[in-house]
């Protein structure tokens, strides 16, 4: 009896054991249909690293940015899109490399302003804009050049770029040259009046000045970038006018100077030029006076050369460039160009053609005229 009792007690233990362990049943072998589960657990794995690779692409790309800030203390910081500075501040800026060019705000350039100073030295470039001004807000960038004999390109891989908005709270607008400025209106290009401001955060509304009212901002046909101004992506006839911008940011309203928004439609292509004489017959002594007239688009320039007679003699004649708008039916404006040149005492050597050659960004028109002895 008792080893049939510890036979039972053996069998019971037997199938109730497993029961009582079966917290560690995944410790049993797997069925060969588990191991299926495997290659689809897999499968998404992959995918991560491959999108750090592409993030470690971007992110190796935008480390090729070469220009960085000089702070206090020898200190350096790289510079992001944007980067706000208190006017009367002085920037220092450095790019790495030894064949470094720079742009920076134009006008920096045009009234040769003696706060801006730039060095290069052998491992980077240095710029340095002392005593800053509301004036000096605008982008600043800089790129490496590689040079084969006197030919040089950009390497678009180091390149370095932010833009600086030098903050005055009595300057909300960057402040220009003029009290007025003209902007042209082409349908077939977006159109910007550049009320920039120097605080990023101001709040700024584009108005008509008769009638008076303020023009929506929609976000889509007209928007608003603190580093351009207002931007009308479809230029037309109806947004014609005389235009102003106000700004307000922790204080009383600013204005801006006036823009005049003048709309324009004239044929793209060559000067369409036409030439004129005083007189196609001259006697000695005579005054001589050939006109070179051409039409085109208000914003693009026009530059003229001229072929005479005595040119190769050196003979002495007047040559006189001026341009002017004119209006040419309702809100449409056109360049009027003209080139002048005079003969003040006609001789026989000033017998012959009259050549005009104009030429724009999309090409040149010559034309000509022939001047006789009588």
């Amino acid at each position: 009896k008792r080893l049939y009792k510890l036979f039972l007690i053996s069998n019971i233990a037997f199938f109730i054991l497993p029961v009582i362990g079966q917290p560690a049943k995944s410790k049993r072998p797997k069925e060969p249909g588990e191991n299926k589960i495997k290659p689809v657990n897999k499968k998404v794995k992959p995918k991560n690293p491959r999108m750090k690779e592409r993030e470690s692409v971007d992110s190796s790309l935008k480390s090729q940015s070469i220009m960085t800030q000089m702070m206090d203390k020898g200190h350096f910081q790289k510079l992001a899109a944007t980067l706000s500075l208190a006017a009367g501040q002085s920037l220092e800026l450095r790019c790495k490399g030894s064949n470094v060019t720079w742009n920076y705000p134009s006008y920096l350039d045009t009234f040769k302003d003696s706060r801006l100073s730039i060095k290069q030295l052998d491992r980077y470039s240095q710029l340095i804009l002392a005593n800053s001004t509301a004036a000096d807000t605008g982008e600043y960038s800089c790129w490496l050049q590689l040079c084969n004999g006197n030919k040089c390109r950009k390497d678009e891989t180091k390149t370095g770029s932010t833009y600086i908005f030098f903050t005055d709270k009595e300057e909300l607008f960057v402040p220009t040259p003029s009290y007025f400025e003209i902007v042209y209106l082409n349908p077939d290009k977006p159109a910007v009046i550049p009320c920039r401001v120097t605080t990023p955060s101001a709040k700024v509304t584009l108005h008509r000045e008769f009638p008076a009212e303020e023009i929506e901002t929609d976000g889509t046909d007209i928007i608003y970038d603190a580093k351009k101004g207002f931007v009308f992506q479809h230029p037309t006839s109806d947004h014609k006018g005389i235009v102003y911008c106000k700004a307000e940011s922790q204080g009383a309203p600013q204005i801006s100077i006036k823009y005049h928004l003048l709309y324009v439609e004239v044929p793209k292509g060559p000067p369409s030029t036409t030439m004129a004489v005083s007189s196609s017959r001259a006697g000695l002594s005579d005054r001589v006076r050939v006109v070179c007239t051409v039409l085109g688009e208000p914003d693009v320039d026009v530059n003229f050369r001229w072929q005479y007679p005595g040119q190769e003699s050196e003979r002495p004649v007047i040559i006189q460039n001026f341009w002017r708008l004119i209006n040419r039916g309702i809100g449409y404006t056109t360049r009027i160009s003209k080139s002048v040149l005079l003969v003040e005492d006609f001789e026989d050597t000033d017998v012959g053609n009259y050549v005009c050659i104009a030429q724009n960004l999309q090409g040149e028109t010559t034309v000509a005229t022939k001047v006789e002895l009588k």
